[in-house]
């Protein structure tokens, strides 16, 4: 038996276009990671399906999605709301972080070579250069990608698999502080960059436990006075 034809059906498949439930509930995803959707707001499934060019149904797919990942609250007779984070959610979520990162700071700093610091350097300058701009969208991005390049800087893959998993809810904490954090998060991003490079490992992660802890002050800071 010849396995010819189906060698030849596999390598001619092409890729499956996303799913439109999928790009929706990525689109609305993002509006709420980024704030533009802000905490308590309304999602009127209908205005979403005109806003969004689509039917009513992957909307309503998506919206089930994110209220199963605790992103949107379904209250009966009301409707979807954005889902608006306690304080106790907060500091679980950033608690956690500060662990992993604390971690990726202590390997990044015993493991990483040449290479992976320029390219820590590399995402420094462009977070920089999102403050300088003013421009938040950008420098939430930015920050998020600092994080990620110490994360796969320690070269530990369960940890970084592990710290995916919360990226982008960490995301959608710092979008509200990202402003008032400014340059003194860079600043504080930069002194990690050196003790990495240094090899200090206790050092690197002594910095980015206080760097994780200035911003789970700031966030409750913030929220309280809002």
């Amino acid at each position: 038996m010849t396995t010819q034809p189906l060698k030849a059906a596999l390598s001619g498949r092409v890729q499956r276009p996303v799913p439109l439930r999928e790009t929706v509930y990525e689109t609305i995803l993002n509006l709420i990671i980024t704030r533009e959707f802000p905490p308590g707001r309304h999602l009127v499934e209908s205005e979403l399906a005109e806003q969004l060019g689509v039917s009513r149904q992957p909307v309503r797919e998506a919206l089930q999605r994110l209220s199963n990942e605790a992103w949107v609250d379904l209250r009966p007779g009301y409707g979807a709301f954005v889902h608006t984070p306690t304080e106790s959610e907060a500091d679980q979520l950033l608690a956690v972080r500060a662990v992993l990162e604390t971690e990726a700071a202590r390997l990044a700093a015993l493991s990483a070579g040449s290479e992976r610091i320029e390219h820590l350097r590399e995402l420094w300058r462009a977070g920089v250069a999102a403050v300088g701009d003013a421009d938040v969208d950008s420098v939430v991005t930015a920050n998020a990608d600092f994080h990620r390049g110490v994360i796969d800087a320690s070269g530990n893959r369960v940890l970084a698999e592990l710290a995916a998993q919360v990226d982008r809810r960490v995301r959608w904490y710092y979008a509200p502080i990202a402003r008032s954090r400014g340059m003194a998060s860079w600043d504080e991003h930069a002194e990690i960059i050196d003790a990495v490079e240094a090899g200090s490992a206790e050092e690197a992660a002594r910095l980015m436990n206080d760097h994780t802890e200035r911003t789970r002050v700031t966030y409750h800071d913030q929220i309280d006075g809002a």
